[in-house]
């Protein structure tokens, strides 16, 4: 998909659409996010300190003509940010999207009668992701659906959600089927474990917080059912050794989740302490 060069005019047929983003340290990212939602009439950009250019290009896309309201606001967690960043929000749609996301073509022209439907009060809408040695998976290769437009006082974010922060819409929420959001996060697979690393002790920590035990079951089957289902259910097997490598990422995630849940629990049974060493005669 392109978008906008820099310094094209912005159009004015704007959709009542209140598009909302987190960001801290997206310079790179966050331009073609922003360009491609140029039919809303308001985009909430909220920042938690961005140090490395992002802050001065989301001022100069407002002044190329972008209707973005820049809000700096400290960290509260994503779940706390994505509601906060919602509840800045004016219009009578409202979109939740990623920096490292971008609206498709084919999504930009099917808003206006998605927002126009009377009896709905929400849209899902699927992703397609980018995958490194291949580009944008096919169109049949897309992902689960996410709970991302709808009516403003329809949804809302738990704010204790420290990962993967999930939007629930109260009413009708339907599948978009036409386009998508592109997501585009071309980060080596060193970087991208390190955050997948994070991820999981985010949520590890997230079930310790809400009394969700271990399970060791879980562990050994959810990484194996989650690489398959993605790769032959979502449709990775169409791009090769690097769709394969893709649907790993989150087996690998799912297991470290587990895994470290299950670790907590154990040395909060048996806290590490070095043995005496005379009472180790079988070593």
């Amino acid at each position: 998909m392109t978008h906008p060069a820099a310094g094209a005019p912005i159009s004015r047929d704007l959709l009542p659409i209140s598009a909302f983003v987190i960001c801290f340290n997206e310079v790179d990212r966050i331009e073609n996010c922003l360009r491609s939602l140029s039919m809303c009439a308001q985009i909430i950009v909220v920042d938690n300190g961005s140090t490395d250019g992002t802050l001065a290009l989301v001022e100069e896309l407002t002044t190329q003509g972008l209707p973005i309201r820049l809000i700096h606001e400290e960290w509260r967690g994503y779940g706390g940010q994505k509601q906060f960043a919602l509840e800045q929000c004016t219009q009578d749609w409202l979109l939740s999207i990623d920096s490292d996301e971008r609206v498709s073509k084919k999504l930009a022209q099917a808003l206006p009668d998605l927002i126009s439907e009377p009896d709905v009060t929400g849209w899902s809408l699927t992703r397609y992701d980018y995958i490194n040695g291949y580009g944008y998976v096919p169109p049949m290769a897309h992902e689960r659906y996410h709970n991302r437009l709808f009516r403003k006082g329809t949804g809302q974010f738990d704010t204790t959600d420290k990962v993967h922060e999930g939007l629930k819409i109260d009413g009708n929420v339907r599948k978009a089927k036409q386009g998508g959001l592109l997501h585009f996060s071309p980060i080596p697979l060193h970087d991208q474990m390190l955050k997948e690393n994070k991820y999981s002790t985010l949520k590890a920590e997230m079930k310790r917080e809400r009394n969700i035990k271990a399970s060791p079951a879980k562990m050994l089957v959810s990484p194996i059912i989650f690489t398959l289902r993605w790769y032959i259910r979502h449709g990775l097997w169409r791009c090769g050794w690097g769709g394969f490598i893709h649907a790993a990422k989150g087996g690998i995630y799912s297991f470290l989740t587990e895994a470290k849940r299950w670790e907590a629990e154990a040395m909060e049974r048996t806290p590490p302490e070095e043995p005496n060493m005379e009472t180790l005669d079988t070593y």
